[in-house]
């Protein structure tokens, strides 16, 4: 599989590119950046584009900001590439609409808030335990550079909770030098409280979870939100 990396300069386009590079059945096949700073042996395009037209990529993987990712999701579909998109910021109706359009378009992509298999289990987790308990909070943690408060991963943790409980669960946020991603939710009941806590110390945990998107989504119908569509199932 041919893979464009979109917004390949930034910290987790890097790491996107390391891992993609290492793997033996992807091909690392180009990078778009608006700067063109080249990056070691990859071609560094300045427009997507242009990049998809020049090396008709199998799949576009998106870590760019909640301002650009909106114009390269409509590139794609226009041209009919699928995406994986980590790029968070996007709204629930946005979402909704997206999901809609691709549906009617035929176009595959997975957009994840989280690509940490730990991040999705904790998710997971705490969507279970919620149901016993009569109150909840989420505290994420995050670097000082991250641009969206609460995080994609907290807002999407805090949605799969109120589906099964009634209460609304409050998110605080942390924006801190020396963090990189971090979530907590504390459940709590007369007498104790249960934490179930995710911490990822470097930004090499998300690239086991991106890899498996980048291999899944062709397999996929339409835009799928969460990770755990494609973890906890066969496709």
């Amino acid at each position: 599989m041919r893979v464009l990396v979109n917004g390949a300069h930034g910290k987790m386009g890097r790491e996107v590119c390391r891992a993609v590079r290492n793997a033996p059945d992807l091909q690392l096949a180009g990078g778009v950046d608006p700067a063109g700073r080249e990056q070691e042996d990859l071609h560094v395009f300045r427009d997507l584009t242009e990049a998809i037209s020049a090396i008709k990529p199998h799949v576009v993987v998106d870590f760019t900001t909640p301002m650009a990712v909106r114009q390269s999701m409509e590139t794609c579909l226009t041209h009919q590439v699928p995406m994986v998109i980590g790029t968070t910021g996007l709204k629930p109706h946005e979402l909704s609409e997206w999901q809609a359009r691709a549906l009617e378009a035929g176009w595959k992509a997975i957009l994840a808030p989280n690509f940490s298999i730990g991040a999705v289990l904790m998710m997971r987790f705490a969507r279970e335990a919620v149901r016993f308990f009569d109150q909840a909070e989420i505290i994420e943690y995050h670097h000082a550079e991250k641009l969206d408060a609460p995080s994609g991963t907290a807002l999407r943790t805090r949605m799969l909770m109120e589906e099964v409980h009634q209460k609304e669960i409050p998110v605080h946020s942390v924006r801190l030098p020396g963090l990189v991603a971090h979530q907590e939710v504390i459940l709590g009941l007369p007498g104790q409280t249960l934490t179930i806590r995710h911490d990822s110390n470097n930004r090499e945990s998300f690239m086991p979870g991106v890899l498996l998107a980048i291999r899944k989504v062709q397999q996929v119908k339409g835009l799928v939100i969460g990770l755990e569509h494609i973890l906890f199932t066969d496709i």
